[in-house]
Formats: structure tokens, C-alpha cells, sequence
């Protein structure tokens, strides 16, 4: 285990221990300046009343009457107990120094039920409501934000814990400022927050470097709109924040991001996050007349924002839930449901490609509205069968089924064990489906469960993962893809194989050809003791197995082998569509105890 951790290290990248190492150790003798920081709120309202014209444009009205936390509605819209965890009502100090709070609490459970009203996507409604003439929003807004200030002086209390967390805050009050037309006359009680939470964020934005991940991105953003922010009103402080948070927005796109757009995640949502963050840097760029970005920021964004048009059904807005999935959501301006990717990569296809993703009508155009951004006549090609090779993802389509599947390609850490997995989709519906997250902090049974093999369209040799669990965020020994074929399309078949081989000499080879109403998987496995299982997480309607058959009213499945096969069993499991969330869904497992070749037929 000892080599393994080690190995693990170096995978990490010597430059990020030494940035989480200064980190730790800043703050435990004090080096670090985030701790001698003080701040103070000025008093007064925060926005002033709207004085542009009326806006005609739909709300996000999710705030309206009721809170929305994780994307899904819960409780009446008072204003919050901003200590109090939405998830199990439970309390955290607020009276302490962020520094001196631990990062996980078993009573708590999860911090981010505590975090999730405080990541200010309530502040983006009301400014919504008071353009469109509500003069009680705007005492609503005022009144909120005030009551959060009260509650969560500098720097006390987990709601200052998270530079990432601040940074949300960040943004979301630049954006409704932005609604309000309030971000060259800002009121000194706003900008002095802002300015309180950028002396937070910047001590500690290479721990976030360090994390090759969304917290970088998004504290480089924070740093960047909120420092250029207080130089557009007279404070020339902004200027150190703005120059930091651009040089990182720079680097982070040129590490993260992928030639062919994948990121450094592994998962749809995070990649979201990631270019909801670019995507409104750039808006606010363009709005204030700021320096464009490099042109290698640009190309790296273009295929970003092609990436996700990949990964996102047109029809339904929905996108497998590959990888970790905490719930968040950036940018929030219109009401569609929190699975629906599309305002995200129409607002990203408009930005960076001057073209629209989809040229149809929907609630997805509405952050286009209120941003003033005109929608493009043109738009961006359609989708066709691609191998997204530096990331290990392909995506295969024949008539009305679309396919995708990932191969370990790990240059930064993997959150799940996912590898060979297939999400299937029919007629825009999910068929075999991903297990989602649930929760970063609710038990080890929910990490092992939803990040582990069980939650995965794969195969799970001898009851063990793919990879080890060295903490609650890090996987060990990365499974490396030994064989790869490249992507073959001739005629009307597609077709992509993929393999490895774990630690313990498991390995797993898998064949997938993609036709018009057929879909082969062939799996040929070997090196396990005891048993391999194979399984699809199916979609929740009514399934039938009879013998070696699996039918429902969008496919029938046949199941054969090359030796034999011990068990077919339609069984449950559970997923996690949303944060904290799970419902049971069926579970068809195949088991055998020999080498050989499992094949499995979808035919609709």
C-alpha cells in the first residue's frame, strides 16, 4: 500500500504536494497571511433601485417561493439560517476562525449542506425579479444579503472555509450587478464585500492550483471579475486581483483542458462548472471593454464548449452523470432543470464558436436574453461519431441512439472507478445509466458504493474495485488502457475497442460496434480468481428476463458467452441523479467464474 500511495504521489505532480505542503504549513505556523487578514463590511444597502429600462425576459423562478438547494426544491423561501446544514438541520460554529474548523464533521455530516445557500444563486434571482419591475425583490435581495454579512463576519465561521465557496459568492453578486446595471456605480457596502472576500480568496489560490481542478478555475475567475470590479469603481487594490486571477485563468485552461476539450475532472457537471466559469469571464470581459484573453484560451474554450455539446442531449437537456456530481450550478438565469446542460453550452457556443449549439426555441436561449447577447444564425456542426482520445471518451450515434464510453486515459487523478464504462441512451432516454455521487460526506458505504465499479455500465472482478480508495477524493494505482483501437466508422457500423489490466492482473477488453437498431458489446475477460460480474444500471421502467433475454418497451437485450454462465439476475441498485439524492433503479448482473467472452445484444 506503502508503493502505492507513493506512486499516487507522483501522479499528482511533485509542484502540487509542494503547493498543499506550503499551504499546510503556512497555516500552522502562521507564514501564511491568510490568517492575519481583517475586513470590514461597510454599512448600507448593497444594490440601489434598478433605473434601466424593464426587462422582458423569463426569471429564474426557482427563488421565487420556495429555496431551491442542490437543484431540487426544498422549504419555503425565508431567508435562511445560514449555519444551519439544509441536508440534516444540523449547526455549525460561527463564531471561530474558519482555519480552526475541521474539514469533516461526523455530526454535520456533509459541509455542503451548510455551503449551498451561501453559494448566492438566490442573489441572481432576486436581481432577475427586480429588473423585470419587482420593487419588493430589491428589499428582499438587500435584506438577505445583509442578514448573510451579519451572520458571517471576516473571517469566522465554514462559510469563509472554502476560497472556491467564495468565489461562487463572487460571482453570483457580479452577476446580479451586472442585471442591475450596478457595476461601474456599485454602493461602497457591496464593494467593500467583494474586497473582503478577494483578501480571502488570493492567499490561498495555489492550494487551489494545487487541486487541478474547478477550484482553481474558479478562484482565478473571482480574482479576475472581482479585482477588475473594484478598478471600474476607483480602487486601484483591484489591480493585484485582477493580474493574479487573469495569469491563472491562462494557465488553468492550458493544464485542464484538453486539445480535445475533455477536462481535468472527468465528469460532465465539473466540466460545467468549468466553463460556466470561463464563459462568464468572458461576458464580463466583453461588457467592461477589457483586455481580450490569449488566443490559445480561446481554442482551448472552443473545445471545451464542443465536449459538452457532445456529452448533451439536445432533446432533453440531459447528459450521462459521469464522474463526481456535488450539485453545483453557476450562472443560474434560467428555470430549466439543473440536468439540463444546454443554456450552458448554447451561452459557451454563442461566446467562443459566434454560433448557436441549437437553432430551436427553448428556455435554454435565456441566459442569451438577459446577458444581451444575441443569438448566432449560424450554428455549430452536428454531432458524428468521435473519439475524444486525450481524454478517453468516445461517442458513437446511429439513428436514434447515442453511445458513450470511457477508457482510462488518467492524467490527473480519477474520481471513480469507472473504466470501459457505457452509458446508453434511446429516444432520448438514459437506458444503461451511471450512479452519480450522492454524497462526499455521508459514509463510507455511500463512497464505495457510488464511486466504486458497482456504480458502473462495467465489469467487477472478484468483488474488488478497479482501484483502491487512499481517502474520500483519491483513488490509487490508476488503471492505464493497454489496448485501444482507434475509432472505426464503415457504412452504417461504428465501431471502438478498449482494455485493461489492474493491479491484481484482472483484465478486461472490451469490443462495442454501434448500428442502426443494434448495439453489440462484447467483453472478453480474464486473470480473476473467483468471479466476474458484469452489469447495466438500467433506466427505472418495466424490465422482463426471461432465459437469456432482457426486454422492455424501448429494446430487447439477448445475453450469450463463449463459457459458462453462472447467473442472470435482475436485481436493484440505487442512483444519484442529484446531490443527495439516491433512488433504486433495476440492475441486470451476468456472472461467471472462467475466462472468456460475454456478449451482449441490444437490439431496438
Amino acid at each position: 500500500m506503502n508503493l502505492i500511495k507513493v506512486k499516487t504521489a507522483l501522479g499528482l505532480g511533485l509542484p502540487n504536494l509542494a503547493r498543499v505542503f506550503t499551504y499546510q504549513l503556512g497555516l500552522k505556523t502562521g507564514f501564511n497571511k491568510v490568517k492575519n487578514i481583517t475586513s470590514e463590511i461597510k454599512s448600507g444597502d448593497f444594490f440601489t433601485p434598478y433605473v434601466g429600462p424593464t426587462v422582458n425576459s423569463p426569471c429564474n423562478a426557482q427563488w421565487f417561493n420556495k429555496h431551491t438547494y442542490f437543484g431540487v426544491e426544498s422549504g419555503r423561501a425565508e431567508i435562511p439560517n445560514w449555519h444551519q446544514s439544509c441536508l440534516n438541520k444540523e449547526l455549525t460554529p460561527c463564531d471561530i476562525p474558519w482555519y480552526l474548523i475541521g474539514d469533516f464533521d461526523e455530526q454535520l455530516g456533509d459541509i455542503k449542506g451548510v455551503w449551498e445557500a451561501s453559494r448566492f444563486d438566490w442573489v441572481v434571482s432576486f436581481a432577475q425579479q427586480v429588473a423585470s419591475g419587482d420593487k419588493g425583490a430589491l428589499i428582499k435581495l438587500n435584506v438577505w444579503v445583509t442578514g448573510w454579512v451579519k451572520s458571517n463576519p471576516p473571517y469566522n465561521g465554514v462559510n469563509w472555509k472554502c476560497g472556491q465557496e467564495a468565489s461562487i459568492r463572487v460571482m453570483h453578486l457580479a452577476l446580479a450587478a451586472l442585471l442591475l446595471k450596478q457595476t461601474q456605480n456599485t454602493t461602497p457596502a457591496l464593494l467593500s464585500l467583494i474586497k473582503a472576500h478577494l483578501k480571502r480568496i488570493s492567499p490561498t489560490v495555489m492550494y487551489a492550483v494545487a487541486q487541478d481542478n474547478n477550484h482553481g478555475t474558479s478562484e482565478a475567475a473571482a480574482l479576475y471579475i472581482g479585482g477588475s470590479w473594484l478598478v471600474l469603481n476607483g480602487d486601484n487594490d483591484g489591480v493585484k486581483w485582477q493580474k493574479q486571477g487573469l495569469k491563472w485563468l491562462e494557465n488553468r485552461s492550458k493544464k485542464l483542458i484538453e486539445t480535445d476539450g475533455s477536462f481535468s475532472q472527468h465528469s460532465v457537471n465539473y466540466h460545467r462548472v468549468m466553463l460556466d466559469t470561463y464563459s462568464f469571464s468572458e461576458v464580463w470581459r466583453q461588457k467592461h471593454s477589457l483586455p481580450s484573453f490569449s488566443e490559445p484560451l480561446y481554442i482551448k474554450l472552443k473545445a471545451a464548449t464542443n465536449w459538452l455539446f457532445y456529452f448533451t442531449d439536445s432533446i432533453s437537456g440531459d447528459a450521462p452523470n459521469l464522474g463526481a456530481n456535488d450539485g453545483a450550478r453557476l450562472i443560474p438565469l434560467t428555470s430549466t432543470d439543473y440536468r439540463d446542460f444546454r443554456p450552458s453550452v448554447q451561452l459557451a457556443s454563442t461566446l467562443f464558436f459566434k454560433k448557436a449549439a441549437y437553432n430551436f426555441s427553448g428556455d435554454f436561449n435565456v441566459p442569451l436574453k438577459w446577458l444581451k447577447l444575441e443569438k448566432p444564425n449560424q450554428c455549430i456542426a452536428n454531432k458524428v461519431a468521435k473519439d475524444f482520445t486525450d481524454g478517453g471518451y468516445t461517442y458513437l450515434s446511429a439513428a436514434n441512439a447515442a453511445l458513450y464510453f470511457n477508457y482510462p486515459m488518467f492524467k490527473f487523478r480519477p474520481s471513480q472507478s469507472d473504466a470501459l464504462h457505457i452509458d446508453f441512451w434511446l429516444n432520448d432516454q438514459n437506458i444503461f445509466r451511471d450512479g452519480g455521487t450522492f454524497s462526499y460526506n455521508a459514509g463510507k458505504k455511500y463512497i464505495d458504493y457510488y464511486g466504486g465499479v458497482k456504480s458502473h455500465n462495467t465489469i467487477e472482478f472478484d468483488s474488488h474495485d478497479q482501484m483502491p480508495r487512499l481517502s474520500r477524493f483519491l483513488l490509487g494505482d490508476w488503471v492505464k488502457t493497454i489496448h485501444k483501437k482507434t475509432l472505426i466508422v464503415a457504412g452504417s457500423e461504428q465501431q471502438i475497442s478498449a482494455g485493461y489490466k489492474d493491479r491484481f492482473g484482472c483484465k478486461h477488453i472490451r469490443v462495442i460496434s454501434l448500428q442502426p437498431h443494434l448495439l453489440t458489446v462484447q467483453d472478453t475477460i480474464s486473470g480473476f480468481k473467483q468471479k466476474a460480474v458484469l452489469r447495466f444500471r438500467l433506466s427505472p421502467i418495466d424490465w422482463t428476463l426471461a432465459g437469456d433475454s432482457l426486454v422492455s418497451e424501448f429494446c430487447t437485450i439477448d445475453f450469450s458467452a463463449n463459457m459458462n454462465i453462472t447467473r442472470i439476475e435482475l436485481t436493484t441498485g440505487f442512483e444519484s441523479r442529484y446531490y443527495h439524492q439516491e433512488i433504486e433503479i433495476p440492475v441486470l448482473e451476468i456472472e461467471v467464474n472462467e475466462p472468456g467472452t460475454l456478449t451482449t445484444e441490444v437490439k431496438f
